[in-house]
């Protein structure tokens, strides 16, 4: 009789705390909703609106804390901060967040097609990021990880659309990876297609499922780099940004995309149109990335005060990309303009910062470690040719003939920019002729004028549909020994050949 109290005691124990352990388990219970909430979130992000993201981001997370996507998405935003901006202190505040995500996502119900393609992105994004900031072999494994998820996700749900962009992405990606870093695709133990992985991108860009329409633009960003870059189809990428209607005022993201495209379309104009038009309001990403954008575009139209943009640049960046690049420029403008002090401090800089990760900040490198300037005459005709600006640089070089140039250098960049601007304006024969001389005096030289003069034949023969002839010069330019630009040059040839193949 005496022990009814305690039974009785235990029972009501158990009868309050049950529905506490049920409700507690519903709580803990996690999702992947794609809400209306978490939809717009990721088109302010998308736009780099990354304030009013996060703030629906947040609002999200109060209400449904069991909602992953949220935490999903968030990293979409350390991924534009980091990948634009390049600040050290960021990164070392949001690297953080990268294992706290991957651990959440794996919490995630096993039935949903986002418990592995969430991670997979996460690790496509850091893969990127790491890059910027110099962890070139974690960046390796990190892609590593994002190709083999997305695969096996494509197997366990080959009914989910997103699964196409990424795997066709990362297919190209590493089927063009360039002989001298072939070694790491090997040993991460990963191969593509570059045929394969664009038509996965293009039916993704194409299609018109929920997934397709919600990740559009961001398709749209991969789809339009690897046409550019992979396929060589610069005018085709021009024609889809404006087919696409784009907004590009509103949009920064995709202002950028068609800016930066524009700029290495040889577009000066029509990108100069799009970074005047975009917003100025407040709440989107602050990235000094488009100082040195328009620093570009000026230097193009030899205006000087290019300078200030690349200084500007300089002084609120906080990255290593492009920084030698920029006082490159910088120091060409003051040569130009004959003031040879500046010009020297600028290219003392060089030296002294940045690091040489990309081709350009290589060049500049190399370049300011030589006590020799660029005959200007043949700077200004470059500098105008890249704008876009083809009859005025061909109007600067009127009349001229590599004998006009005593240093070798100098005859090899003539022959190189003669066919380059001839090319530039459609006339193919003249500047195969030009090419073809710029190869002979350069092939075995160490500057990137040769290879490139290959290449650019390559591509000539290749739209003739001589394909065989487009190879042999494909074949040529990668066979040059070390040059300024040889891995760049180099990839973009083996892309060439295996358009040609049919691969």
């Amino acid at each position: 009789m005496k022990k009814r109290p305690a039974l009785h005691r235990y029972r009501l124990l158990y009868a309050i705390c049950l529905p506490v352990l049920f409700s507690f388990q519903a709580t803990a219970q996690k999702v992947f909703d794609f809400n209306a909430h978490c939809r717009q979130a990721y088109k302010e992000i998308m736009q780099l609106k990354l304030q009013h993201g996060q703030q629906l981001l947040d609002e999200e997370k109060a209400r449904r804390p069991d909602n992953l996507i949220p935490y999903y998405l968030e990293n979409y935003i350390d991924f534009f901060t980091l990948f634009f901006n390049e600040d050290p202190q960021e990164y070392k505040k949001r690297f953080p967040n990268r294992e706290q995500r991957l651990d959440l996502m794996s919490k995630g119900p096993e039935s949903s097609p986002f418990y592995l393609y969430a991670r997979s992105v996460i690790h496509f994004q850091w893969a990127a990021i790491r890059i910027k900031f110099g962890y070139r072999w974690d960046a390796g494994w990190e892609f590593r990880r994002s190709f083999l998820q997305v695969k096996e996700n494509m197997t366990s749900f080959p009914s989910f659309s997103p699964n196409l962009l990424y795997n066709g992405a990362m297919q190209v990606t590493v089927s063009t990876i360039p002989d001298g870093y072939k070694w790491l695709s090997n040993l991460l133990g990963m191969k593509g297609n570059i045929k394969k992985g664009m038509q996965l991108v293009e039916d993704f860009v194409h299609g018109n499922d929920e997934w397709q329409q919600l990740f559009h633009e961001e398709a749209i960003f991969y789809y339009c780099y690897l046409q550019f870059y992979i396929r060589n189809n610069k005018e085709g990428v021009a024609r889809f940004i404006d087919e696409q209607r784009l907004d590009l005022v509103n949009n920064h993201l995709m202002a950028y995309l068609a800016t930066n495209l524009s700029l290495n379309n040889q577009q000066g104009e029509k990108a100069l149109k799009i970074m005047e038009g975009r917003s100025g309001a407040p709440g989107y990403l602050s990235t000094p990335v488009w100082d040195l954008e328009m620093g570009y575009v000026k230097l193009h139209r030899l205006e000087p005060d290019a300078v200030i943009y690349f200084d500007r640049f300089l002084k609120q960046f906080k990255g290593k990309f492009y920084v030698k690049d920029a006082l490159q420029k910088m120091s060409w403008l003051y040569y130009l303009k004959g003031d040879q002090a500046k010009a020297d401090q600028c290219r003392s800089s060089i030296l002294k910062n940045g690091n040489t990760d990309t081709e350009a900040d290589k060049q500049a490198q190399k370049e300011a470690s030589t006590s020799s300037w660029p005959n200007k005459l043949l700077l200004q005709a470059r500098l105008l040719n890249d704008g876009g600006y083809h009859r005025e640089a061909l109007r600067l070089l009127h009349g001229k003939s590599i004998h006009d140039f005593s240093l070798p250098e100098e005859q090899l960049e003539f022959a190189y920019r003669v066919g380059r601007i001839y090319d530039d304006v459609g006339a193919d024969a003249e500047a195969i002729g030009f090419y073809e001389e710029a190869v002979s005096i350069g092939q075995d030289r160490r500057e990137y004028f040769a290879a490139r003069a290959a290449l650019q034949i390559g591509m000539i023969y290749e739209q003739r549909g001589d394909l065989p002839t487009a190879i042999s010069w494909f074949e040529r330019c990668m066979k040059m020994p070390d040059h300024d630009f040889k891995n760049s040059l180099d990839q973009r040839a083996k892309a060439g050949v295996e358009r040609c193949k049919g691969n």
